[in-house]
């Protein structure tokens, strides 16, 4: 119990709660304390607790720490397995029953955090049937569980990617490399407004660029929504013919099908619809109240030990003796009736048994079919997702499976010429080589013979002069191209931007009336925001009056509170010293010795306790002071260092500013001697 309290005590010393109790402090807590303290703990799990349990029913804390030590899935300890005492213990804020709770609490906060957090979003709320019979409180829950499912998924991939553990270095790594990028990019958009600085117009030819950039884009949004609604009416369509195909053949079997087949068919459905109402449902919930009343049980009873399921075997054991005894019994009495109606009995209990079998295949078997067509539509409905096609069916496979029998053999073909240009390309490949080595062979002939003629290099100069010519024509021809691609470019966008004008004329009319429209809303909101937030600083300042006097009416009271408690603790106390007082005068008194005896222990007890107050109080100040001293010092030491940075600075400033001022003494010292003054080009010194 000792190293329960010190541990209690250490972690409510410790962030977040800094209570600074020590074990007698703590152990002298009163109950009311005591269960604000618990509250505390739970209001650090779960911030909805936050309540001065003061301005709280009993009843209510009780009931409201049981709900979360019940989410938070608490086990009372052995000598608290009844819940009414454990309750009781709550309510009245027993030590024997909080301190455990505290333990528990403390050792395993950060758990108990995440459990309280997911307990807000996974904690189902149960709608009886009668309401879910209502289509919208159905879908709503529907909703509600399918939201709650998906949290369950967003938050285990967020604790995945919480323990997936990536390294900083590689994304500092990918920053560095993307910030590298960014500093190419700005360097090439520089260059290319640098070189498009020189062309004429280059501000209008921009705006143009610009409206046929934002036109095209908006071409493309246009496409994408017209093949948007092509793919819509599309499935429109197929849906319309799947559609009526079914009309067409529920139309077929009821023109084929009889009065008698359909009534038979349907008494059919009546009889076993009938027989599962009547006799299988009832059975099963039957069984199922008795295995939930029986799991019931089992969770109400406290925790079991090894020697408990010993005993529960033997139990077990004798039982199944005294059933074979009595089935002994019973078979040693063999009267022939009860031989032939245990026969019947036999008898109608495999025919039920068959039924009830024959019954839960034919359920299984209908849950079968309907998961089945389920997922083919399912898969219908994805395969016309991805491609907008139906799925074959027949003779429709047939062919398809001929088409791609036909391509797999023009694909054979395909791929056998591939691979002949391949073979041809090595050929073709290995002759370049052998043509670059001869042509190398030719150049170091035609060097060693131009050095000998001494000329060398005359091959390379004219090769590099044929080469420079051809890149010039090149670039001439790309100019004259370049040039009449952009006046091209730029007749369809002046013809663009004038149709645009003309179209956007309407528009541009309907915008300026919609703008005077704007702005006498505007000018109206304005005034009414201007009334509403001077009427809500009038009231503003009103409740802040208010509040300021209930706070100082509060504090007030409790004060008062306080002194009267004091008053009466200090009034009980000096009764009681008093009494003692004047019995201990009536022993000192009194002839007989052994009153006399008793009176000066009594005294010599009064002195000590006295004494022991004192001392305690001595510690706890001292204890107090101690704290104080320590917290100062850790002050003291970590603004040490900049303390001593600063005052080297202020030592620095003091030198710098004694340096200007001898400099500026030695400056009015030299101006005092002469001053040169210029005017008209000349100089002049003045004494």
């Amino acid at each position: 119990m000792s190293d329960q309290i010190k541990f209690i005590v250490d972690n409510l010393n410790k962030e977040p709660f800094k209570k600074n109790y020590n074990l007698i402090t703590f152990d002298s807590l009163e109950p009311m304390q005591l269960l604000q303290v618990l509250n505390d703990v739970l209001a650090e799990i779960d911030p909805k607790q936050v309540v001065d349990i003061r301005e709280e029913m009993p009843e209510q804390t009780a009931k409201r720490m049981l709900s979360l030590l019940g989410i938070l899935k608490y086990k009372p300890p052995g000598n608290a397995t009844d819940m009414s005492i454990f309750r009781q213990g709550l309510v009245i804020g027993s030590k024997p029953v909080i301190y455990p709770v505290l333990h528990w609490l403390l050792q395993r906060t950060s758990e108990l955090k995440k459990r309280a957090y997911l307990a807000r979003f996974l904690i189902k709320l149960e709608v009886p049937n009668e309401f879910l019979q209502d289509e919208t409180v159905a879908d709503t829950n529907k909703q509600y569980e399918e939201l709650m499912e998906a949290f369950k998924t967003l938050h285990k991939e967020c604790e995945q990617l919480k323990t997936s553990g990536f390294s900083t270095a590689e994304i500092r790594k990918d920053i560095s490399a993307m910030e590298e990028e960014k500093d190419q990019l700005i360097k090439r958009v520089e260059r290319l407004k640098k070189r498009v600085e020189t062309v004429q117009n280059h501000q209008r030819m921009l705006k143009i660029a610009r409206q046929l950039r934002v036109e095209k884009e908006r071409e493309e949004f246009l496409a994408q929504q017209k093949q948007e609604q092509k793919n819509q009416l599309f499935h429109a369509v197929q849906r319309l013919q799947r559609v009526q195909n079914q009309l067409k053949s529920m139309r077929h079997a009821a023109a084929d099908a009889k009065p008698e087949s359909l009534m038979k068919r349907l008494e059919e459905e009546i009889k076993f619809n009938s027989y599962m109402v009547t006799e299988k449902f009832p059975k099963e919930m039957e069984n199922k109240k008795k295995e939930l009343h029986f799991l019931q049980k089992v969770v109400s009873e406290p925790a079991m030990d090894h020697s408990d399921l010993l005993e529960l075997e033997s139990k077990i054991n004798e039982v199944n003796t005294q059933i074979n005894q009595l089935i002994e019994k019973k078979m040693m009495r063999n009267e022939p009736i009860e031989g032939k109606l245990s026969l019947y009995r036999q008898q109608a209990s495999i025919i039920s048994r068959k039924k009830e079998a024959k019954a839960e295949e034919l359920q299984e078997a209908k849950e079968k079919l309907a998961n089945l067509e389920r997922e083919v539509s399912l898969k219908t409905n994805q395969t016309r997702e991805f491609d907008g096609t139906e799925v074959l069916k027949g003779d429709e496979f047939k062919r398809y499976v001929s088409k791609l029998r036909s391509k797999s053999t023009v694909f054979k073909k395909k791929h056998q010429i591939i691979a002949e240009f391949k073979a041809e390309f090595g050929l073709l490949q290995r002759t370049e080589e052998l043509l670059k080595q001869r042509h190398e062979n030719i150049q170091h002939q035609l060097q060693t013979i131009e050095e000998k003629k001494g000329i060398s290099g005359y091959s390379y100069t004219q090769e590099e002069l044929e080469r420079v010519s051809a890149l010039k024509s090149e670039v001439d021809e790309m100019k004259g191209r370049a040039l009449d691609d952009m006046s091209e470019m730029v007749k369809k966008l002046n013809s663009l931007v004038s149709e645009k004008k003309s179209a956007l004329a309407p528009v541009i009319k309907e915008l300026r009336l919609l703008r005077q429209k704007c702005q006498e809303l505007t000018q109206e909101c304005d005034e009414k925001k201007s009334q509403y937030d001077s009427c809500a600083a009038g009231l503003e300042s009103n409740r802040s009056k208010l509040e300021q006097e209930v706070r100082g009416l509060r504090e007030e009271c409790l004060q008062e509170e306080s002194k009267y408690h004091y008053t009466n603790c200090m009034i009980k106390n000096l009764e009681v010293q008093l009494r003692r007082a004047t019995d201990e005068m009536k022993a000192y008194v009194s002839s007989d010795q052994q009153e006399k005896r008793k009176a000066i222990r009594q005294v010599i007890f009064f002195i000590l306790s006295y004494l022991m107050e004192q001392y305690t109080k001595n510690i706890a100040e001292q204890e107090n002071l101690g704290k104080k001293l320590r917290e100062k010092q850790k002050a003291v030491r970590e603004s040490h260092g900049p303390n001593m940075k600063q005052a080297k600075m202020w030592r620095d400033f003091e030198q710098l500013m004694e340096c200007k001022k001898q400099c500026f003494l030695k400056q009015q010292s030299l101006t005092s001697i002469g001053q040169v003054i210029q005017e008209g080009g000349e100089d002049r010194l003045i004494l």
